[in-house]
């Protein structure tokens, strides 16, 4: 049997489909139940399990938690058990750490009321709680595919056929995919989302917003010497090893019993085409203010992941016929706090709101315009105006006068006012970068094995595991413009900018090939972002596809 042949798709109603079971289509969910127990919801999950393609810091602001489940600090099962005791910044140069004195930050970036934990696993923990409430959960199913009406409405999702050979053709396990039919859809995929981008664009969601902005976050979780933790200690920093014209930054976060969260974020709007991100990370870990604290210890995981970094300008239109977007897919993160948790929830409970009273008034696959025009006046968009201007700042001016005039701006409207106005970013990350020849090569250390890591040592932690025989996911438009552009202008970026070995040139003497190692992909989505032509679309693997991430 060809695809073309196939038979149709087995279909399910609902009232709500939620796409994602990340921390706002969990709440989603749970603020649906909450509203009417009598709601009939499903999450559709690609990754293996929820939590297994969860990755962020974290430190937590629990301002939105709070609203969703008031009680969650006296609950024994709540993973998150850590409070912030002490905020460190520093200015990193080659050999110094010099620390930033409190009274120079922001009230905005107090930490205080914080907690630190894994975001995977408190996602685990919210999963049980939507369960309970009767919230169908379906982990390691993708969704590939938006339905829509006669009418263009959106009705639902197809989940992706599964047992598809590489090479197009059906193997004996081969599996329909299903349609999940609902009133309303809440598009909760995390940055850089799949469908979402598709939305974005045959809706023109992003008609009247800036371009989106995004960074790559790189994290390892280390065990570390009892004698060197300090529990409840957050530290953040900006500088070294990236020059001042590159954005960037770095946190380590101690928690629970020993564990050191490090993590290393480079803004994407970077212009040098020999820059790796993931190598100026290893590079991070060997300055000897951050050595002394993983010498002796041992690196348990490793993962990245792109972070949604345009903030307000950048927020497109979030309704459209028939669904909502929430969370990072329509791109909530407070980039100066590196926090979006809790706007992400803060978002996915104003969007069950609304989607809860427009089924309570018999509405159905129509625009929720109420939500459009409420999430500006809510904490989540007066929390992203006060930091609106921080990212062009920083863009615009580069690390040290950028930094300073950001911060000089969320004082100012931590007063009700700004400077700026509101700062426009310009170009969209893949347009950013200079060609190879502006630029020399970037010698990369050879790794240690005991601080610094290779890529396919650390793929290897992230537990990333995808059947063999299946579609490349990773689509390659015009391979012609690979080679003529990404490779003959640009020196090859894919294989830099890439944190998990994925992309290469193999040089075979006049014939250069491009080969995909797409078994590596951590999900990151970095490709779809940086190709400089835009030609590289990240696509869903088989479900259940992708790393297995434990506890990040």
């Amino acid at each position: 049997m060809s695809i073309e042949e196939l038979p149709p798709r087995e279909s399910m109603e609902f009232d709500v489909v939620i796409v994602g079971a990340g921390p706002s289509g969990l709440s989603a969910a749970i603020r649906l139940k909450q509203i009417n127990a009598d709601l009939n919801i499903v999450v559709v999950e690609k990754g293996s399990e929820v939590g297994a393609h969860i990755l962020s810091g974290a430190v937590i602001d629990p301002t939105a938690l709070d609203k969703l489940i008031p009680d969650w600090r006296t609950d024994d099962d709540c993973p998150l058990k850590t409070h912030v005791k002490v905020d460190k910044f520093f200015w990193m140069t080659e050999s110094s750490a010099i620390s930033l004195p409190a009274f120079m930050m922001p009230p905005l970036m107090d930490n205080h009321h914080c907690y630190i934990g894994s975001l995977g696993n408190v996602c685990r923990w919210l999963s049980r709680k939507a369960e309970a409430l009767g919230v169908e959960i379906y982990p390691g199913f993708a969704a590939t595919e938006v339905l829509y009406d006669e009418h263009g409405a959106v009705r639902g999702i197809a989940t992706g056929d599964m047992g598809i050979a590489k090479d197009g053709s059906l193997k004996a396990s081969f599996t329909r995919g299903m349609e999940l039919l609902g009133k309303y859809t809440l598009f909760a995929e995390g940055a850089r989302g799949s469908l979402s981008k598709q939305l974005i664009a045959k809706f023109a969601l992003d008609a009247n917003s800036e371009p989106a902005k995004f960074g790559i976050g790189l994290k390892e979780v280390w065990q570390i010497d009892p004698a060197k933790h300090q529990k409840g200690l957050i530290q953040h920093s900006f500088g070294w090893p990236l020059d001042t014209r590159t954005g960037g930054g770095s946190f380590l976060y101690h928690y629970d019993d020993n564990l050191v969260a490090v993590g290393f974020v480079v803004h994407l709007n970077y212009s040098d085409p020999y820059l790796s991100p993931f190598e100026e990370f290893q590079r991070f870990k060997t300055h000897p203010a951050i050595r002394a604290v993983f010498e002796g210890g041992k690196r348990l995981a490793y993962g990245a992941r792109a972070i949604t970094e345009g903030g307000y300008q950048s927020v497109p239109r979030l309704s459209f016929a028939g669904g909502v977007l929430i969370g990072c897919a329509a791109g909530f993160v407070n980039v100066p706090r590196i926090k979006g948790v809790h706007n992400a929830m803060g978002s996915a409970m104003l969007a069950a709101e609304h989607v809860s009273a427009a089924i309570a008034a018999g509405r159905a696959n129509d625009e929720l315009g109420e939500y459009e025009n409420a999430w500006r006046g809510s904490p989540v968009g007066q929390d992203l105006y006060k930091v609106r201007n921080v990212k062009p700042l920083w863009s615009k001016f580069g690390t040290v006068i950028g930094v300073v005039l950001g911060g000089l701006d969320m004082w100012c409207n931590t007063l009700g006012f700004s400077l700026f106005g509101t700062q426009s970013h310009g170009k969209p990350d893949r347009a950013t970068l200079d060609p190879a020849r502006a630029h020399k090569p970037i010698p990369a250390a050879k790794p240690d094995g005991k601080l610094t890591f290779d890529r396919l040592s650390s793929v290897f932690l992230s537990n990333t595991n995808h059947e063999e025989d299946q579609p490349v996911h990773l689509k390659v438009a015009d391979m012609a413009l690979q080679k003529s552009s990404e490779r003959d202008v640009y020196a090859g970026p894919s294989g830099r900018y890439c944190p998990a070995g994925v992309y290469e040139w193999v040089e075979e003497g006049a014939s250069p090939r491009f080969v995909i190692n797409a078994q590596n992909c951590v999900h990151c989505k970095t490709c779809d972002i940086k190709d400089p032509n835009g030609n590289i679309t990240w696509v869903p693997p088989e479900g259940g596809g992708g790393p297995n991430y434990e506890a990040m």
